[in-house]
């Protein structure tokens, strides 16, 4: 006799949770943000008492329409960036890359040519003198086993 009571308990809410409307249902990603608070909580009921029971009787639609509430794009996890936002940050990148690029270059252009100390005769001329005044006796160029390139930078 226990045993039928209770099982009769469990399967009283199976019989009092009815489906969903289908209209209700259908495209309600798109008609989320337009329904009232009032509707939106109504309709999460709902859908809370229809998933208590077993989910091989909920309907596909049931069954996208919990998905959407539970995860869809809207509230906190609702796109805050408009369709197309990205394609334009990637263009202004790409504008913006160009045009440092001209202006650089054209700087370049209109710039005065490099000074005579940067050329590589005045250079190699720098470390002979260097060498010849003693400068750095110990560890610079003018020691007995420096290696090094010396004061010449250009190529």
């Amino acid at each position: 006799m226990l045993r039928t009571l209770a099982s009769a308990r469990i399967a009283a809410p199976r019989r009092l949770a009815h489906t969903i409307s289908t209209p209700t249902l259908i495209n309600l990603d798109r008609r989320w943000e337009s329904m009232s608070p009032e509707e939106q909580a109504d309709l999460q009921s709902q859908l809370a008492k229809r998933q208590e029971g077993p989910w091989a009787e909920l309907t596909p639609e049931e069954k996208k329409a919990a998905y959407f509430v539970a995860f869809g794009e809207h509230g906190p996890r609702a796109n805050v960036h408009p369709k197309g936002f990205q394609t334009r940050v990637v263009i202004g990148t790409v504008i913006g890359l160009l045009g440092s690029s001209a202006l650089f270059y054209g700087i370049r252009m209109l710039a005065q040519p490099p000074p005579k100390t940067m050329t590589r005769e005045y250079q190699e001329a720098m470390n002979e003198l260097a060498i010849s005044e003693k400068v750095e006796p110990i560890s610079g160029v003018a020691s007995e086993d420096y290696k090094g390139k010396g004061y010449v930078q250009s190529e």
